[in-house]
């Protein structure tokens, strides 16, 4: 019986594809493990790479999806596997070698868990510090509550079987390589309104190779808003979970100045409504609106304030 089963979805990336494998090939444990290794339509050298470590180790087992976009890629790669807990990560991410022992033990802790995130760490300190998860508290997630987009990184990312069928796999019109990068957090919320609980575990760790510098990064927001545009936009759309994610939404700002918020208010308002278009949700766009209007405003008034107490702190101390 296999126990935990990596997933890695890759697409034209064959030359880092391989030190990701190699730190899989370096796992040491007891547990029954197994790797699905999937190539995502590349067209580069990537299938004779995955192809040759799986000739190597039984282990490793390979798998294909035309079908661009992670969302796809992952959904597919579940359904070949065949552990009890399903593990994603990147490909350029690397596994610790005690991973499958640590995700065995924090799984193993939580016996109502249907998901948990691990920690990520930035493996080239020259790098920006993004898309990482460095926390080493632990914490717990209650079924059916709001999720913030970013809480856990689909970088170190498990799930139960049971919870990936529970909620009908990954969604394939989301995750990176289309409009919607959101398919982690999607999954999720999805998995927390099936009433599983979750959380985050610092004990399974990988590192994570990505190679963005800080000139990357405004580009990389401008991603994350079209994601969070259509996971927002998606379950205030859903009856059971609108009051959590209008009221989550209408909380959380969108950048750290009015001029970041407004710009990212933009882009998900129109990925938000894009996505409800696309899916049929014409009834929701005009609450999904006023939700991001009160968003907008609350932030106004939030970043107002702020102003005002450094302006006052600033006069009392020169005072």
């Amino acid at each position: 019986m296999v126990e935990v089963s990596i997933v890695i979805c890759t697409r034209n990336r064959a030359n880092q594809l391989q030190a990701a494998l190699d730190a899989l090939a370096g796992i040491r444990t007891e547990h029954v493990w197994e790797a699905v290794i999937l190539d995502n339509g590349s067209t580069d050298h990537t299938e004779a790479v995955i192809a040759s470590y799986a000739s190597k180790d039984p282990r490793f087992h390979p798998a294909r999806e035309e079908q661009p976009g992670l969302g796809a890629a992952r959904d597919t790669a579940w359904r070949k596997a065949s552990g009890k807990i399903v593990s994603f990560t990147d490909d350029d991410c690397y596994v610790a070698e005690d991973y499958v022992d640590r995700i065995v033990e924090a799984f193993g802790e939580r016996p109502q868990a249907g998901y948990l995130g691990g920690r990520i760490l930035l493996h080239d300190p020259s790098d920006a510090p993004v898309t990482i998860m460095t926390n080493t508290d632990p914490f717990d997630m209650p079924s059916r509550s709001f999720i913030a987009p970013g809480v856990l990184h689909g970088a170190n990312l498990s799930f139960r079987r049971e919870a990936l069928e529970a909620i009908g796999g990954v969604s394939r019109d989301m995750g990176a390589g289309t409009p919607f990068p959101c398919e982690d957090v999607d999954a999720v919320a999805s998995a927390s309104w099936s009433g599983f609980d979750g959380g985050y575990d610092p004990r399974p760790t990988v590192s994570h190779h990505h190679g963005r510098k800080l000139a990357d990064v405004a580009g990389l927001r401008a991603g994350y808003d079209a994601g969070r545009a259509a996971f927002y936009a998606k379950f205030i759309a859903r009856p059971e979970s609108r009051g959590a994610y209008f009221g989550g939404f209408i909380r959380r700002p969108l950048g750290k100045t009015v001029q970041e918020n407004l710009a990212s208010a933009w882009r998900v308002g129109r990925f938000g409504t894009r996505y409800l278009r696309q899916n049929g949700k014409w009834a929701a766009i005009p609450l999904f609106l006023f939700a991001l209007g009160l968003q907008g405003t609350i932030s106004v008034l939030r970043f107002a304030r702020n102003r005002v107490r450094r302006l006052f702190a600033s006069g009392a101390s020169d005072g």
